[in-house]
């Protein structure tokens, strides 16, 4: 079984100013010259984490991470003014332009496979590979799904339990807004309290078995506010997308080669949405994980991305 590679620091750090008053955490690890790769992370709102850095060869790769928007060294931290999902597909290219990338692969799970999907079909010419991870298409019943009375909760009825706390009874006749309200308000103790009880839910059912370490990270309170306050300010205005958006617009990256890899138990993103996705994407191959759920640290879901970068470095270097 493949696993991360050894530790590495950055080799350069820049802070990329975008719209007032966002400016972005961007930093470049592994080989200067090697294959231009930026790793999306997840949320919206979650952030880049030093193992993200590991899934790459740094002999072979030029390895970009980004932190989005409101989000881990990018500033300011939980800002949710000027934050959509438009904005961060145009930070990328803004990104991109900064460093003097001709073409980069995209490597992204959960959110990032959304935001990657999304750029791709704004960019392709400035796409040249694709390796997403827990695809999530954002589609209303895709954001229900975990949010909403029918779907996760049904599998995790005491971890929804506790979702649930830092809401009123009628708060949770619309929980996105109940939750909005609490994490945007005056009361810090109310907002801290709110964004440790959205982030626990879905750092507890990130994972086929539970991780203490996955559960910890999501606790972070500096991690907990970011991830509850954009993820939510960006679910409840439909991520910001027209219905089926992805879907409708796969014609537009037909010839870019993607890798899908997603887990079997994936309980925040059901493995429908990458199926969806592989059916209608004809240059995709998808790798269904069978004991593994959502979180990119599980086992084999390193393994699964680990060869896929392997991969698509061996192919890159066969074109050159």
């Amino acid at each position: 079984m493949y696993t991360l590679y050894p530790d590495i620091r950055p080799y350069a750090v820049h802070t990329v100013k975008v719209d007032v008053p966002h400016v972005l955490y961007v930093e470049e690890c592994g080989n200067c010259d090697g294959i231009p790769i930026v790793f999306l992370h997840g949320g919206p709102g979650a952030g880049c984490e030093p193992y993200h850095r590991r899934f790459f060869d740094p002999d072979r790769y030029r390895i970009i991470l980004v932190d989005q928007r409101g989000c881990g060294r990018s500033t300011p931290h939980a800002q949710v003014k000027g934050n959509t999902t438009q904005n961060l597909i145009e930070d990328l290219e803004v990104v991109r332009q900064y460093l003097k990338v001709d073409k980069w692969a995209l490597f992204g799970g959960s959110w990032g496979a959304t935001l990657g999907l999304l750029y791709a079909q704004a960019y392709p010419e400035q796409v040249s590979a694709m390796i997403l991870r827990g695809v999530f298409l954002a589609r209303q019943h895709d954001i229900a799904w975990f949010y909403g009375q029918g779907g996760a909760s049904r599998f995790f009825p005491d971890l929804w339990e506790n979702f649930l706390k830092p809401l009123s009874e009628k708060e949770r006749e619309n929980i996105l807004e109940g939750y909005y309200e609490k994490l945007t308000g005056p009361d810090e103790l109310a907002r801290m309290s709110a964004a440790k009880a959205w982030s626990g839910w879905e750092g507890r059912c990130a994972t086929l078995r539970p991780s203490h370490t996955v559960i910890d990270h999501f606790l972070e309170p500096h991690t907990a506010m970011s991830l509850a306050r954009i993820e939510c300010h960006y679910f409840l205005n439909h991520a910001f997308l027209e219905p089926n958006q992805i879907l409708d617009n796969m014609d537009k990256i037909a010839e870019i080669p993607g890798t899908i890899i997603h887990g079997r138990y994936d309980m925040i993103c059901p493995l429908e949405q990458a199926f969806a996705l592989y059916e209608s994407w004809s240059n995709s191959e998808l790798h269904i994980i069978r004991d593994a759920g959502h979180a990119a640290s599980e086992p084999s879901i390193v393994d699964a991305l680990i060869r896929a970068t392997d991969e698509l470095a061996k192919h890159m270097d066969e074109l050159a």
